[in-house]
């Protein structure tokens, strides 16, 4: 009878330790946990790219040749918006910002830990579509990311179970570069430090 109560009580300390891991790894703060977030002007990316055509790189024309995507400057959206649509509220916004030479204090929506480096511009060059890691922007009103750990994949690691990985995430990325190297005949590389410094 001793032996069962040791075993109950060994068991459930595990349970306990896997719990504790599970949710103290999952609660770091990953790279992404980015949300919908209010931003300064209510930009509809489904109306720039959907409606309008506007690709992607004309507004984040950063991400041919640099790491980061980059955002528009005000100039950049006045050079539209002196016309088109002068009289709507958002665009009054824009037009306030340029008045006064400031930029735009956008809200960051998609972040990577401190020590990845990711670089737009390699898949840019490699053809890589925008909506692959972003999601389909162009039905976005708001632009929003769900990326980062879960607690329900980590749990279901624990478990022995291998769901896919969440949008952004180490796994999620090297997963696509396997797939492309497999697929698409590329050489998207898979060493550590290509994204690791």
């Amino acid at each position: 009878m001793m032996g069962k109560a040791g075993v109950g009580a060994l068991g459930a300390a595990l349970l306990a330790v896997l719990v504790f891991l599970a949710i103290s790894s999952w609660s770091r703060q990953p790279a992404a946990a980015a949300k919908p977030s209010v931003q300064p002007i209510n930009f509809p990316h489904n109306v720039h790219v959907s409606t309008y055509k506007i690709d992607c790189q004309y507004c984040h024309s950063d991400a041919r040749r640099s790491e980061y995507a980059g955002l528009p400057s005000v100039e950049r959206c006045m050079g539209c918006h002196k016309i088109a649509g002068a009289d709507k509220p958002e665009v009054k916004k824009i037009a306030e910002y340029h008045a006064k030479k400031e930029p735009i204090p956008w809200v960051r929506v998609n972040k990577l830990p401190e020590f990845t480096y990711f670089p737009h511009k390699a898949h840019i060059r490699a053809g890589l579509k925008c909506q692959g890691c972003h999601g389909p922007v162009e039905t976005m009103t708001t632009f929003a990311a769900d990326t980062g750990p879960s607690l329900t994949v980590d749990l279901l690691h624990l478990a022995g179970f291998k769901p896919a990985p969440p949008p952004l995430t180490m796994g999620w990325c090297v997963e696509c570069h396997r797939e492309q190297n497999a697929k698409a005949a590329r050489h998207a590389p898979l060493d550590c430090v290509t994204c690791h410094h």
